[in-house]
């Protein structure tokens, strides 16, 4: 039987990658903008490769325009802290230094059980080195992860982008088709 986190791991694969089954299960909670959103997965899906083993990185989402990878966390509760488990703050850690040295965005996607509408919420680390191209753009939309004072992650799910807010800024094309 496979772990409990894998569930809304393979939900959001298959939710980036299109899956017309996975897509119609969540847009029956959705509002129509949410849906729409999630429909367009239909038409501009990524590849969503599993990441093997534990290196903060759960999936790899790639397409033409954007590539980022994803950690998948979830919970009951709306607010995920993670210095209540060093393992949590060093897979941020080890995350944000190998998405540095690639000029890549550290996608963290937060799923809370239980809700209604869009349940998954969008976050990235907050970091000092600037990212080039549309990837830089994509970082200055989505929101960062709080830190307390004491220097460790807060994630707060209502002060996450929702997942479907994040695919429809992402189809948003300044690109002509041919």
């Amino acid at each position: 039987m496979a772990p409990p986190g894998d569930i809304y791991e393979r939900e959001l694969k298959y939710l980036l990658s299109g899956d017309p089954k996975i897509i119609a299960k969540m847009v029956k909670t959705c509002d129509d903008i949410e849906a729409e959103a999630y429909n367009s997965m239909l038409r501009e899906p990524f590849l969503v490769v599993r990441a093997a083993g534990s290196l903060g990185v759960d999936l790899v989402a790639l397409r033409w325009d954007f590539s980022f990878p994803i950690e998948v966390k979830s919970s009951n509760e709306s607010t995920m802290h993670f210095s209540r488990n060093t393992r949590l703050t060093e897979q941020a850690d080890q995350m944000l230094e190998e998405c540095q040295k690639s000029h890549l965005i550290p996608i963290y996607a937060y799923r809370l059980k239980g809700v209604r509408g869009d349940p998954w919420r969008v976050f990235t680390i907050p970091s000092e080195t600037p990212l080039r191209g549309r990837c830089g753009l994509l970082n200055r939309r989505i929101p960062k992860m709080d830190v307390s004072n004491n220097g460790n992650l807060i994630m707060r799910w209502e002060s996450g982008m929702k997942l479907s807010d994040f695919i429809s800024y992402m189809c948003m094309s300044d690109y002509e088709k041919d």
